[in-house]
């Protein structure tokens, strides 16, 4: 059997992990929404029309925070359309989607469903087709106490108390050529957007945090837009966005879960800027990350040719300009849509967002806040009338649970690697070869107040179980809690509403501590956590 060795010492701090790094994503596309999240006539159905049974799984999960309302939505939508009375709202074309939408679940409905499941609301301000003057009014709307029209229209409305939103976003993907009114190709005019309305959303709210729309095209300009627009809003803002959503061909599984590579790369990256801009601009703030998209699928193969930087897509380049059938999708409230989430892969896809929170642990100096794209819908799954843990569930509960509270430690990992190969998918999709990759992907979290040791595990592999020699002799006084692992023998299948523990996490009871290390083996391609306790 293969060997890896990994050392744990309390010395290795990175930082406090901010409870927001477990945060998820909402966007009314397809029936996440309508017919998803809002039902008026399913059996759970609440007075507002929310479905029971998913407020009660978002509040068993315990989710520490939620960005909505988008996404690509958002920079065509009005959120003036979508307040006061139903009968009055004004339905609109959505140009991202190609939906048509009823603005039945608006502004106020939207902070409602988080007060409701218990979350911290997270709020994308549209820098497309709005202006300053939009998102000044908006954030008065939502937090001024009262005495001005638009403060005052709130109360009127129903809600007479300011809503708890701290944290707001200054556009979405906005360097993006698919974005509606994309800031793709004037880099420095969107910083300086970014800084005036940053200014106004904090003279409203002097305890608003603000995140800038950083590049989301890796493969057109970045990093040199983001620089550009960066340096505009620097002194301003307090986050920077990052998204990704990683692809890779169909059964290359290396590929697929060397997630983690490549998020590392960017992030990396990413804080370069920061620190770059931070001394040309001789200013002591330190930029934190909000990376709040993030997913990943298995692609197919499209039309590639090579280009000045890298490969340009030849069907999809001016995908938003193609012919296409004129027809807008009007999504029925009591009519559930299915989508592309279903059993297949559910146990790569797990450790592959497991693999992506581990990375964030790693980085937990200087990002703060995360938001998984599929964390409702996905690992919390349901269709029109049920609820159920998908496999993805568990990770993201297990770490959300147990790594919110502590400090993030540095494992350090030696063993089994692996190589990928470059690809190149379409001209967005692409990826360079990795070498000498880790099988075995850790993170570790210290809750001191509990006295207790969190070490998370993936083995990357596909055809090895891997032995793990664990030096935790620092932490003195621990001994060995549990080992919990989570694997499929078959990767076809995956929880359903009527089969929900086709996997599920389970007790690895052969775990052995002696005299500071534990030995462990961790099954391919599984999901591990070792708790230690004083």
């Amino acid at each position: 059997m293969k060997k890896a060795k990994v050392t744990v010492h309390p010395d290795y701090k990175i930082s406090e992990v901010d409870k927001r790094l477990f945060g998820a994503f909402l966007e009314p596309i397809g029936s996440w929404v309508y017919g998803g999240i809002y039902n008026p006539k399913h059996p759970t159905a609440d007075d507002i029309g929310f479905r029971q049974d998913i407020i009660d799984a978002v509040r068993e999960f315990d989710l520490p925070a939620l960005r909505f309302p988008g996404g690509n939505w958002v920079s065509g939508w009005d959120w003036k359309d979508s307040i006061g009375p139903i009968e009055n709202r004004k339905a609109q074309l959505d140009l991202a989607w190609f939906q048509i939408e009823p603005n039945i679940i608006g502004h106020d409905e939207y902070l409602e469903w988080t007060k409701r499941v218990g979350t911290e609301p997270m709020y994308t301000i549209n820098l497309g087709t709005e202006d300053v003057k939009s998102a000044a009014h908006l954030v008065e709307y939502t937090r001024h106490p009262g005495g001005t029209y638009w403060s005052e229209l709130r109360r009127k409305n129903g809600h007479p108390d300011p809503y708890p939103v701290k944290t707001w976003y200054l556009g979405n993907e906005m360097d993006g050529h698919w974005q509606i009114g994309s800031w793709e190709k004037d880099p420095v005019g969107f910083g300086i957007r970014t800084h005036e309305i940053s200014k106004v959303v904090k003279w409203i709210d002097n305890k608003a945090e603000t995140v800038f729309a950083g590049t989301s095209d890796h493969n057109r300009h970045f990093p040199e837009w983001e620089m550009a627009a960066l340096e505009q809003c620097y002194e301003s803002v307090d986050y920077i966005s990052l998204h990704h959503y990683h692809s890779a061909p169909e059964g290359d599984i290396a590929n697929y879960l060397n997630i983690s590579s490549v998020f590392e790369d960017y992030i990396k990256t990413s804080i370069s800027i920061c620190d770059y801009l931070k001394t040309k601009l001789r200013i002591p703030k330190k930029m934190y990350i909000s990376f709040d998209e993030y997913g990943v699928n298995f692609g197919k193969q499209g039309e590639v040719l090579f280009g000045r930087r890298g490969w340009q897509d030849v069907s999809k380049s001016f995908f938003q300009f193609a012919p296409r059938d004129n027809v807008f999708t009007k999504y029925d409230p009591e009519h559930f849509v299915d989508s592309k989430y279903g059993t297949n892969h559910q146990m790569l896809n797990a450790l592959a967002m497991a693999s992506v929170l581990l990375t964030f642990l790693r980085h937990a100096d200087r990002i703060k806040i995360g938001c998984m794209t599929g964390g409702i819908r996905n690992a919390l799954a349901f269709n029109g009338e049920h609820v159920w843990k998908n496999a993805a569930y568990y990770p993201f509960y297990q770490m959300n649970k147990m790594a919110r509270d502590g400090i993030s430690i540095l494992p350090v990992v030696s063993g089994p690697t692996f190589n990928t190969e470059q690809f190149a998918l379409t001209g967005s999709n692409q990826c360079p070869a990795y070498e000498n990759v880790q099988a075995i992907e850790a993170a570790v979290i210290h809750n001191e107040e509990k006295d207790e040791v969190c070490i998370f595990l993936i083995n990357r592999a596909v055809e090895d179980d891997i032995e793990i020699s664990l030096d935790v002799r620092g932490f003195e006084g621990y001994k060995l809690a549990e080992h919990v692992e989570m694997y499929s023998d078959d990767l076809e299948k995956g929880n359903s509403f009527k089969d929900q523990e086709v996997i599920k996490p389970s007790i690895n009871g052969n775990t052995k501590m002696e005299s500071g290390r534990v030995t462990a083996v961790a099954k391919k391609l599984s999901w591990n956590v070792i708790r230690l306790e004083k």
